[in-house]
C-alpha cells in the first residue's frame, strides 16, 4: 500500500497553524523577561518571601525582627544610663536629658514586649557585650567628663537609631512593626533633640562619624566617636518642644515570664 498522499492545507504552514505558532512565540516573549528578572539574585520578590514569616499582621522580615529585638536592647542599657544621669548629672540640663530616656524608654520597653508577645517573638533580657562596656565606661566618669560622655555616646547611638528607625517604617509589610517603628520615631527624636540641648554634643565628631557610616548598619547602637574637651554650657536646659507619647496610648504588655537572652 502507497503511503498516504499529505492534505494539502494541514501543518504548521496553514493558516490554524501559523496561528498557533504566532501564540506561542508571543507567550515566550512575554515570559522570558519576567523569568529571567526573577532569576537576578536579591531582585526577585521570592527572596524577600523566602526571609519573612507570616503573621496576622502582616509578613514579618528579618529586618522586623532584627529592630524589634534592637529596641529592646536600647532599653535595656538606656535606661539604667537615664536613671543614672538624673542622679549623676552635674547640669539640669544633663539630669533632664536622663528623665526624658527613662520616660521613652519606659514607653518602648512596654509597646516592643507587647509587640513581641503577639508576634510569638523571644527577646533579650540583658545588654549585649558593647552595651554594658559602655554602661561601665559611664559608671568610672566623674563630674564633667561624665556629662560629656553621656551626652555624646548617646546621641551618637541615637543618631544611628533614627536612620534604622526610618529604613524599618519605610519597608515593613507588618503593621505591628510599623507601629513600633512610629512609636520609636517619636521617643528618638526627642532624646535626640534633648541631648543636644546639654550643650556638650561634638557635632564635629558626630558629622564625622555619620559620613563614614553612610548605610545605617543593623547594629543598635553605634559605637561612639572619639570624645575631645567639653564645650560651654548653656545656663538651663532647653525644652525641645517635642512630647513623647503619653504610655496610656497603648494598652499595657501581657505578663511575660522572663526569655532568654538570644546570643547572650
Amino acid at each position: 500500500m502507497r503511503p498516504r498522499p499529505p492534505i494539502k492545507g494541514r501543518g504548521i504552514f496553514s493558516g490554524t497553524g501559523l496561528i498557533i505558532t504566532g501564540l506561542a512565540a508571543t507567550l515566550a516573549a512575554l515570559v522570558f523577561p519576567v523569568w529571567s528578572y526573577s532569576d537576578r539574585s536579591g531582585t526577585g520578590v521570592d527572596v524577600l518571601n523566602a526571609q519573612s514569616v507570616s503573621t496576622q499582621y502582616g509578613p514579618l522580615s528579618a529586618l522586623d525582627r532584627e529592630f524589634v529585638t534592637k529596641v529592646r536592647l536600647a532599653g535595656l542599657w538606656e535606661l539604667p544610663a537615664g536613671r543614672q544621669a538624673q542622679t549623676k548629672g552635674t547640669t539640669e540640663a544633663v539630669r533632664t536629658a536622663g528623665e526624658h530616656l527613662v520616660e521613652g524608654h519606659t514607653f518602648l520597653d512596654e509597646r516592643v514586649r507587647a509587640v513581641a508577645f503577639r508576634l510569638g517573638l523571644a527577646l533579650p533580657n540583658e545588654p549585649n557585650d558593647q552595651q554594658r562596656g559602655w554602661l561601665r565606661e559611664l559608671d568610672a566618669a566623674q563630674g564633667e567628663e561624665y556629662d560629656f560622655k553621656f551626652a555624646n555616646i548617646l546621641r551618637v547611638a541615637h543618631g544611628r537609631v533614627f536612620s534604622l528607625v526610618a529604613q524599618v517604617r519605610a519597608g515593613t509589610r507588618n503593621s505591628l512593626v510599623r507601629e513600633l517603628a512610629d512609636d520609636a520615631n517619636t521617643t528618638v527624636l526627642d532624646h535626640i533633640k534633648i541631648l543636644e540641648a546639654t550643650g556638650y554634643v561634638n557635632y564635629d565628631a558626630l558629622a564625622r562619624d555619620l559620613a563614614a557610616t553612610s548605610t545605617p548598619p543593623l547594629t543598635f547602637p553605634p559605637t561612639p566617636p572619639a570624645l575631645s574637651a567639653p564645650p560651654t554650657l548653656p545656663a538651663s536646659p532647653v525644652d525641645p518642644g517635642y512630647p513623647l507619647p503619653p504610655a496610656t496610648a497603648s494598652p499595657p504588655p501581657p505578663s511575660l515570664s522572663p526569655s532568654p537572652s538570644p546570643g547572650s
